[in-house]
């Protein structure tokens, strides 16, 4: 049977509280019977005083103990005596007590006693825990037993110890009364301890339930994200655990759902791509096969083109495919960044005179900059980059490149002149299949995938590449790398 969390709080917090409450009541219980037994002891203490007060007094008159040898009546009638009242008045039954001492009777509950055996039923009263020894520690009167837990108090007549006055304390309660008080007390204390836990009880549920409420609500969340609604959203609530993770799951939510538009965008942009030579090469092949065209060198060219673009584009996409699975390798080792994009550079100058596009070239001094890379990736890097501009750059425009080191970092700048882009389109420009309308068009052969390989050739080689709005009016792409001494 599975037990909703609701209801674990419920029993976690109820077992919490009760724990404290009955280890509250046994403390308690065990407080009361002990400061009640050691409240019962202190009123023994003072009984104590006053008998050692009477016997030095009987001592002074008689003139030594052997009136309490002759007459052991008179060691109970002095042990009986009680302290008054603070009131004064006496019960009946001291009074009867008092009488029968005054007619030098032993108390009726002694009568039958004799000075050497106590039954059980008195063990613990007064009279039978006091004993009386002489300055030679032998006993004059009082039940006879162990010392060890006697507490002495000396009896002194002139200025000399003439005996000692012995008490063993009480170790529990036996009278009734005090039962009966200690018994009320621990009821009571019962009572208490329930109406807490009942108490407890009553503000633990709805406690738990209120708990329990944002948790139902983001696992509702999650079952409707789980089933495809991305657009699903939790109220934050309170700055607490519950509101961090009602933050997160927003986060989450939102990034499955640009995922997944970004997914739909990117399967609908491939077919679109992958249409268009399709289609071409079809009409190119259907013409030829109806004689509207010859089988001759332009046919063939046209078709050649067609696949080349074709193929040119599934490389591409393999390209980006292996690098989202991690599979695209990389053959690092100590580069000269200056050599690489010098042949790059090498092989495109051609291309940019015939267009009319003038190169700006700032590269370092002697010794160049070296860096940790595979130099095969930084060339296809270069080259897309110099294939974008020259693709994207008005005739008669210019385009600089320089290369330098700035805080222990090698950078690369490419901007080109007009036409430039909006600021919005400059933060897009390097999502993949994405295309400037007005200057990026397939008669130009881009399918908006280059600058995309570019990102992730820079990101495998720990750099950074950005897109800024160029000085000359078109774009400025900076790429920074680590340079040998300064990589991971």
């Amino acid at each position: 049977m599975k037990l909703m969390i609701k209801y674990r709080l419920f029993f976690a917090m109820l077992a919490a509280t009760g724990a404290v409450v009955i280890c509250m009541f046994l403390i308690m219980q065990w407080s009361i019977g002990r400061g009640f037994l050691s409240y019962v002891n202190t009123m023994d203490k003072e009984r104590f005083d006053n008998l050692a007060e009477a016997l030095e007094e009987s001592y002074r008159t008689n003139g030594g103990w052997q009136f309490l040898r002759n007459d052991p009546a008179i060691w109970f009638k002095l042990a009986a005596t009680k302290p008054p009242r603070e009131d004064g008045e006496r019960d009946e039954r001291d009074n009867g007590k008092r009488r029968e001492r005054k007619e030098g009777k032993r108390p009726r509950e002694f009568a039958n006693l004799s000075s050497h055996r106590v039954p059980p039923r008195f063990a613990n009263r007064f009279e039978s825990r006091v004993l009386l020894l002489d300055a030679g520690k032998r006993r004059i009167a009082g039940s006879p037993g162990k010392l060890d837990l006697v507490e002495f108090k000396r009896i002194q007549s002139g200025g000399e110890v003439v005996g000692y006055l012995g008490m063993r304390p009480r170790q529990h309660l036996t009278e009734t009364h005090q039962l009966l008080f200690v018994k009320q007390q621990k009821l009571t204390m019962a009572l208490v301890a329930g109406v807490m836990l009942l108490i407890s009880a009553a503000i633990s549920l709805p406690l738990a339930n209120r708990l329990v409420l944002p948790i139902r609500r983001l696992a509702a969340s999650m079952h409707r994200l789980a089933s495809g609604r991305f657009d699903t959203r939790v109220d934050v609530g309170p700055e607490d655990e519950l509101g961090q993770l009602a933050r997160d799951f927003n986060t989450l939510a939102l990034t499955l759902e640009n995922n997944e538009r970004a997914r739909r965008r990117y399967v609908a942009d491939i077919s679109h791509e992958l249409r268009t030579p399709l289609a071409i090469l079809r009409g190119e092949i259907e013409a030829i096969q109806d004689g509207v065209r010859q089988a001759g060198p332009d046919s063939m060219r046209s078709l050649h083109a067609e696949v080349t673009r074709l193929s040119r584009l599934v490389d591409d996409l393999y390209q980006i495919s292996l690098y989202d699975i991690g599979a695209l390798t990389y053959k690092k080792e100590s580069v000269d960044l200056k050599e690489v994009l010098e042949d790059a550079l090498d092989s495109f100058g051609a291309e940019f005179l015939q267009k009319g596009i003038t190169l700006s070239i700032e590269l370092p001094g002697a010794g160049g900059l070296s860096a940790f890379a595979d130099p095969d990736r930084l060339y296809q890097l270069f080259s897309n980059l110099l294939d974008n501009s020259l693709k994207y750059t008005d005739a008669g425009g210019e385009l600089s490149v320089r290369l330098e080191q700035r805080h222990g970092s090698a950078v690369v700048e490419f901007a080109d002149s007009a036409p430039g882009v909006t600021p919005e389109e400059l933060g897009r420009l390097f999502d993949r299949l994405y295309r400037v309308e007005n200057s990026r068009n397939r008669a130009m052969g881009g399918a908006g995938l280059g600058l995309a390989i570019c990102k992730n050739i820079v990101e495998a080689h720990e750099g950074n590449i950005s897109a800024l709005f160029s000085p000359k009016g078109g774009v400025l792409i900076r790429i920074e790398l680590p340079l040998t001494g300064s990589r991971t």
